[in-house]
């Protein structure tokens, strides 16, 4: 990972933490629940059969509503979402299990590979995306992949102590979880949206490129991608800043990237520098 742009006037620390991909190669995950969502039925059927081979288990849903019942009954360890389906989209349903799940990977499949899908679904709260037709290695991969990261970010959040809040004026971030409150109430934000600002307040005053982002949030395989950053700052920045276009908490650092103000900042700001 490329380290933090160093040189600025601020305080920087150390590098970024590193808790999910130093870890990710000696963990493995299997006997997992899968919900695959997809009015195919051949796409499911080999979907479970591709599963099978490393040990999951699948449960079947052939229109949006039935996927959101199976989840709720039987709360799978990650959901496979075709994004056109009847009754409810596969975007749809994410949108539903978000507003009250944010842990379980979403992994969404489509015929069209459009990046106005793709930033659709990632804004949601989509962990990844496979573009049909696919490999039984890749998919096989890619799940693995997403089981192993979240069960790395449950047991970080179940060992981290409750003290881990960064605090900057109104603004309060928990560094492990994500979760954000301003003066006190809580900033609803997506899972990727609380994880760039959990990220953010690891090191605030510390400068992130968009690049330290992508492969810190999304994992090295997606640096050549178009993950638009900007857009999901701008969205962060919407749901927290008191005037968005004088950025008070996450600030840009042109042609840097984005860090958190820090307590210098504040001390800068309440004596009128």
């Amino acid at each position: 990972m490329m380290p933090p742009i160093r040189g600025f006037p601020w305080p920087m620390s150390l590098q970024p933490i590193r808790c999910v991909h130093e870890k990710e190669e000696t963990m493995s995950r299997r006997d997992a629940l899968v919900l695959v969502a997809d009015d195919d039925n051949s796409s499911s059927s080999a979907i479970e059969k591709m599963l099978a081979k490393d040990g999951h288990r699948c449960l079947r849903a052939r229109n949006g509503q039935e996927a959101l019942r199976l989840f709720w009954d039987e709360r799978p360890d990650l959901i496979i979402l075709d994004v056109m389906m009847p009754l409810l989209d596969g975007f749809q349903v994410c949108e539903r299990i978000r507003e009250h799940d944010r842990a379980t990977p979403v992994l969404f499949l489509t015929a069209k590979g459009d990046i106005v899908d793709k930033r659709i679904g990632y804004g949601i709260g989509g962990d990844d995306y496979l573009v049909k037709p696919f490999s039984g290695e890749e998919l096989r991969l890619r799940v693995g992949a997403l089981l192993r990261r979240a069960q790395i970010a449950a047991e970080a959040a179940a060992s981290a102590p409750q003290s881990e809040l960064y605090h900057v004026g109104d603004l309060e971030v928990n560094v492990r979880t994500g979760n954000v409150r301003l003066a006190g109430k809580r900033v609803e934000l997506t899972p990727k949206e609380s994880r760039i600002m959990a990220v953010l307040a690891s090191h605030p005053g510390e400068v992130y490129s968009k690049r330290d982002l992508i492969e810190e949030i999304w994992g090295e395989e997606y640096l050549d991608s178009s993950i638009a950053i900007s857009v999901y700052i701008r969205r962060i920045r919407a749901k927290l800043e008191p005037d968005p276009s004088e950025p008070r908490y996450v600030q840009t650092v042109w042609h840097c990237g984005y860090r958190l103000a820090d307590e210098e900042d504040e001390k800068r700001d309440s004596s009128g520098e």
